[in-house]
């Protein structure tokens, strides 16, 4: 039998695969989120994400050090706040954690791209990502006091606000405050179709955010909908926002392809707290191999068309990238 074609020619050797992979892989590619925790000296491990912590500033200035070393580049950080209320007045106090972490950050690793997470769950009593108001999660209530957090973020130094609250407007209402307060230079990625998913479970754990009543549905997206993601993603992208992001990633692979192609902006996915924790719990029975199946997600998602990547992998797949760059670059 003659054959014409024989794809697997280009198959036979590293250096060929090398030469005919089309997406790279790459520490620059990925943004490391971690949490940050009251205290000295406090590396306290997140028992429903095996593998990371809440990390006091201290800690949490040698690990964006280790970061840089890695080549990754920037960072997202959450803030596990002890004192809630049902305004988050620690939002946006500006000695409050996260402030203090940017601007120890900022002094320390002027080069590191800082990022913060702006929503308001972390700081209130009840859990949501707004201010309720007669059982109702308000929106522009709500939108004044996340301009109020950006701004402080802004004063303390941060590169990029991250907005992921999923409130109509606050793209616009936050890009307005911080240009008003000299700060058009700082950038917004905006998590703008942000979908009510189950994969959430492990990282509110992490901070004790987790709804005290009700659920996020009237606020985040139904995960049947793509549509309204781009629909979402347009108007982040007219009020301003930099940077758009699909979360989560592996369930919404389509989503991410779909902004690719439709819109001339970088597109972030995050790839979740659930996503990690399946991976590390398969993996710690055995049933898969950690490492493969850590850059085989990642690679997918690159592949569907992600620029960057938010991943608590960020670490341990720049490790290996590093180790042997030929395999997944």
């Amino acid at each position: 039998m003659y054959l014409t074609h024989r794809p697997r020619r280009l198959r036979q050797t590293s250096a060929i695969r090398g030469l005919a992979r089309e997406t790279s892989l790459h520490p620059g590619h990925f943004i490391y989120p971690m949490f940050v925790a009251e205290g000295e000296h406090v590396r306290d491990p997140i028992t429903t994400m095996p593998g990371q912590n809440r990390l006091s500033i201290d800690e949490l200035l040698k690990e964006c050090e280790a970061c840089l070393r890695l080549g990754i580049g920037a960072v997202n950080l959450f803030g596990y706040s002890v004192e809630k209320d049902d305004e988050a007045t620690k939002a946006y106090d500006s000695n409050g954690l996260i402030q203090r972490a940017v601007r120890t950050l900022k002094n320390e690793l002027p080069e590191l791209c800082i990022q913060t997470d702006i929503a308001l769950d972390p700081y209130t009593n009840h859990g949501h990502d707004g201010i309720v108001i007669d059982n109702e999660i308000v929106n522009d209530e709500t939108v004044e006091i996340l301009c109020k957090m950006a701004v402080s973020h802004a004063e303390a130094g941060v590169s990029w606000v991250a907005p992921s609250d999923m409130m109509d407007g606050r793209v616009g209402a936050i890009r307005e405050a911080l240009d008003e307060s000299g700060f058009s230079n700082v950038s917004i990625l905006a998590y703008s179709a942000k979908y009510a998913s189950c994969f959430y479970g492990p990282f509110r754990g992490a901070l004790d955010s987790a709804p005290k009543t009700g659920d996020k549905k009237t606020y985040q997206m139904d995960p049947a909908n793509v549509r309204e993601a781009m629909r979402e993603i347009e108007l982040d992208l007219a009020e301003g926002a930099d940077i758009v992001m699909v979360k989560p990633a592996l369930a919404y692979l389509d989503v991410i392809a779909r902004a690719k192609s439709e819109f001339d902006a970088p597109i972030a996915a995050y790839n979740v707290s659930g996503e990690y924790a399946m991976i590390m719990a398969a993996a710690e029975k055995g049933w898969v191999d950690q490492e493969r199946a850590m850059m085989e997600v990642l690679l997918s998602i690159r592949r569907a068309g992600a620029d960057m990547i938010l991943t608590y992998f960020a670490k341990d797949a720049a490790q290996t990238l590093k180790r042997d760059f030929g395999r997944f670059s």
